[in-house]
């Protein structure tokens, strides 16, 4: 370790040239008390082999400036001379408060608890920081054969998880990841069937005629604003996700850039399952309220929740656009995006259109996902009320606003006519969800709901997959393969009850006979 020195400085400018005298100051000489002191040590050379050094100024005295010094000097000897990865993380802690011009670490707490017990000196370092760090680090080991972990970062780790810092990173923080994961995949999947389906659509247009021609290019420009097919994050894909930063966290423990304990061996992944829609029984009400976890990414109120959410929202501006996700099973940007002329109030009737997407933060206006997410659905009476008075209510607020109104032509908007956030609505969601105090469920998930409803209530399938906007009932019957489950155990239960019996004993009843007559 090289020694470090201190000196006297000048802040005095050289009035030729205006550059800083600093030490070669010639009021220096002859005056003791002009100038400061300050401290300069050569700290260990960075990862990439550049130099750095530790300087600081300021001090009033040449014992100020010392002591300053030692108490570097003292930190930077905390690790052994062949403690590489240790002595790199000492200099990183104090370029870092040369950078912040924050005060140095105290030697004891620094040796005792951040050091020797392996807590990260900075602990400022992100997940996206280190995965870069760990990643540049293995190509060097191994050049050209990380292809894998880089794309398990760039596509899923970062994106998730790169803001959280390495020291506050949860197994709650992982699951959610794979649970974002897992709704992105029903996403996907019924995009991919969408975009199909209009391919195989337009093969079955013939060429010749000028009405075949005009479907034709109308159909190609529809299915050139689809998103072009991709991929799911599939089952053997999501554990190499986990092994990638399973082995990045390892690393990270190894080299003291984190406490000892790695989040990832508490996170469990069910192979060969995909969320399925779950209603929020009592039992899982239970269970989430004891452990503070969702049965599933995908969970939907019991009818009797879904009613005291319409009673809470009821009277307020957006009722019928909660309606129109909660019974008809629209879309977050779909039921922000009605316009006035998309509502047919004598046939009880709305066509879904277009749609409002947040990018960022800002809101574009563009079709439906899907082809079969343009389509016309059904109203009942109150919802198709609900739309004739707010038709209503909005010309009561444009008249209120007058020059400032922003007229967009929509149902559902600001006070001032301006375009409805869909990230607000969910903000606004979440809120009612938390002052109710109904068992969490995603804006989204009302959607799930409304699905739930229609399928309780004995409505087909393929009604019901119209009526969602879906292509297939096979991605419907994927969805709610759990819900479609119960159904099946009630209908069982309905048919048995029909049968007239002369004496009916109950199954727990029928045990006991059995066990005394044995």
């Amino acid at each position: 370790m090289k020694k470090g020195s201190t000196s006297r400085v000048s802040s005095c400018r050289n009035p030729d040239t205006g550059t800083l005298y600093g030490a070669s100051c010639p009021k220096l000489t002859s005056n003791r008390r002009h100038g400061n002191w300050s401290v300069f040590q050569e700290l260990v050379p960075r990862k990439d082999g550049t130099r750095r050094r530790f300087r600081r100024q300021g001090f009033t005295s040449s014992t100020e400036a010392t002591e300053e010094l030692n108490n570097v000097r003292a930190l930077m000897s905390i690790p052994e001379e062949d403690d590489q990865p240790g002595q790199i993380a000492i200099s990183d802690l104090l370029e870092e408060c040369r950078r912040t011009r924050t005060p140095l670490p105290d030697y004891n707490e620094t040796r005792r608890r951040r050091f020797q017990v392996g807590e990260q000196l900075n602990s400022k370092l992100t997940v996206g920081e280190w995965l870069d760090e760990w990643i540049e680090g293995r190509k060097q080991l191994r050049p050209g054969g990380e292809k894998r972990y880089e794309v398990d970062i760039r596509i899923h780790l970062k994106p998730h998880l790169g803001d959280v810092r390495l020291d506050k990173l949860r197994v709650s923080h992982i699951n959610k990841m794979f649970d974002a994961i897992n709704e992105a995949n029903i996403e996907i999947e019924e995009q991919n069937a969408q975009r199909r389906a209009a391919l195989e659509a337009l093969k079955t247009i013939p060429w010749k005629g000028a009405e075949n021609r005009a479907r034709r290019t109308w159909l190609k420009a529809f299915i050139d604003q689809l998103p072009p097919f991709r991929r799911i994050t599939g089952l053997n894909t999501q554990p190499h996700i986990k092994a990638t930063l399973r082995a990045a966290l390892n690393v990270a423990i190894a080299q003291q850039r984190m406490p000892n304990f790695n989040p990832v061996e508490h996170v469990e992944l069910l192979p060969g399952t995909k969320p399925k829609a779950l209603i929020w029984t009592e039992e899982r009400i239970a269970h989430w309220l004891e452990t503070g976890e969702k049965p599933s990414p995908v969970m939907v109120w019991t009818p009797e929740h879904t009613g005291q959410f319409f009673d809470h929202v009821e009277g307020t501006r957006l009722k019928t656009m909660w309606r129109l996700i909660g019974f008809r099973g629209m879309r977050r940007g779909e039921a922000v995006a009605p316009r006035l002329v998309d509502h047919d109030y004598e046939n009880a009737s709305l066509t879904v259109a277009t749609q409002l997407v947040q990018d960022g933060w800002e809101v574009l206006e563009g079709p439906p996902k899907t082809n079969s997410g343009i389509r016309v659905i059904a109203l009942d009476e109150e919802t198709n009320e609900g739309l004739y008075a707010r038709r209503h209510q909005r010309e009561e607020e444009r008249r209120e606003w007058g020059s400032a109104w922003q007229e967009t032509g929509r149902f559902f908007t600001e006070e001032d006519g301006s375009i409805l956030h869909p990230g607000k609505v969910s903000d606004l969601f979440d809120r009612l969800v938390a002052e109710i105090g109904l068992p969490p469920v995603r804006l989204h998930d009302l959607r799930h709901g409304a699905a739930t409803l229609m399928l309780a209530a004995g409505v087909d399938i393929k009604v019901v997959s119209e009526t969602l906007g879906h292509s297939d009932t096979r991605i419907t019957r994927d969805i709610y393969q759990a819900v479609l489950d119960d159904l099946a155990r009630a209908a069982a239960e309905a048919v048995v009850q029909l049968v007239p019996r002369a004496r009916r004993v109950a199954p727990a009843q029928a045990i006991n006979q059995d066990t005394q007559s044995a």
